[in-house]
């Protein structure tokens, strides 16, 4: 991980800090780029996205899911926690945070898109930065590639399913066809790119022209984030400085859940007795998130100015913080797994 990347929350947070200023500065601004849609789908928010979802589905080879009975353990682990466990305790999480212990703090339609945010984050896994986050633990190069390569072909059929019955569940009306055209934009689309790119790129199997190419297209990934961020923000941006407590809130269960399903994950990989080389980057997947999907997703189907929308940025916001701090945790207890401690 470069510098800028290990600080990426903080050029979040700058960007956070530059949209509410422009947003409350040129508030018409802004109403003028909302007003870009086509189907629901703001069109400047949705170039950024794909600038930085495109770069994370070139370096995914496809290939390697040939090799998905070499270490089933790990595998099984992370699955039963992407798509069985996790996106249930964010419902969870959301509910009893914003229908009981913040009810009184926020207003019944905001609470509901905060919780449909949450969701939203919940039911899609990472697949860019748990290649960062298993390189600083050591983890097997090659285990990251299969899992993720796993998750991706999954969330193109589980993801708009299981968003739609928690959803559903959290008596949120679900636009199946905003939900489904959001996942063929934001997933398969460029999945299939991704996939046609790296082909070109690697037909001599030498990785020369696409670790160049790779190179040369990641600083495109971080703009398009930092650029969403300070459009989200700028459209929020009244709305956020007349009530600043509503990131701390949204926050809270977020870092409740994160640091929750890494001590889940991470104690039943001791108890399945896996190597650490595969447990930190198995719990390191099962923890973080593919934020920009379900930005993309949320404001979809919520809307730009939707407290789901600022709910799945924030998710941005802490994302890198704490799964740093669950690296070194992760780097710290090796001795747990027979192997020694090493710095992160």
């Amino acid at each position: 991980m470069g510098n800028f990347e290990r600080y990426l929350s903080l050029w979040v947070g700058l960007c956070i800090l530059a949209g509410l200023f422009l947003g409350n500065l040129a508030p018409e601004f802004f109403q003028s780029i909302a007003a870009m849609e086509v189907a629901h789908v703001n069109l400047p928010v949705a170039i950024f996205i794909w600038l930085m979802i495109y770069p994370m589905m070139v370096q995914v080879d496809f290939s390697s899911i040939r090799h998905v009975g070499d270490k089933p353990k790990g595998l099984i682990l992370t699955l039963v926690i992407n798509w069985l466990i996790k996106p249930f305790t964010m419902a969870a999480l959301g509910w009893l945070f914003f229908r009981v212990i913040f009810a009184d703090l926020v207003d019944p339609q905001t609470a509901q898109e905060y919780i449909a945010g949450m969701i939203l984050l919940g039911v899609a896994p990472c697949t860019a930065m748990v290649f960062v986050w298993s390189q600083l633990t050591r983890g097997d190069a090659n285990y990251t590639l299969v899992q993720v390569s796993v998750n991706d072909v999954i969330m193109i059929f589980a993801f708009a399913p299981i968003a739609a019955l928690l959803l559903g569940v959290s008596d949120i009306t679900v636009p199946w066809d905003t939900l489904l055209y959001s996942v063929v934009l934001y997933v398969l689309l460029p999945l299939i790119a991704g996939v046609l790119t790296r082909r070109a790129l690697d037909s001599a199997n030498d990785h020369t022209r696409l670790n160049n190419f790779l190179a040369k297209i990641k600083p495109l990934s971080i703009a398009g984030l930092l650029a969403t961020v300070v459009l989200l923000f700028g459209f929020q941006a009244q709305t956020i400085v007349e009530n600043p407590l509503a990131i701390v809130l949204i926050a809270i269960p977020l870092l409740i859940q994160t640091y929750g399903i890494f001590a889940i994950s991470y104690a039943a990989a001791r108890g399945m007795k896996l190597p650490h080389n595969i447990a930190a980057p198995a719990c390191m997947i099962a923890t973080s998130n593919f934020f920009e999907l379900a930005v993309a997703v949320a404001i979809s189907l919520f809307g730009l100015h939707s407290g789901a929308a600022l709910a799945t940025v924030v998710g941005v916001l802490v994302e890198v913080p704490v799964m740093l701090s669950l690296v070194a945790i992760a780097n710290r207890t090796r001795h747990w797994f027979g192997e020694e401690e090493v710095n992160s």
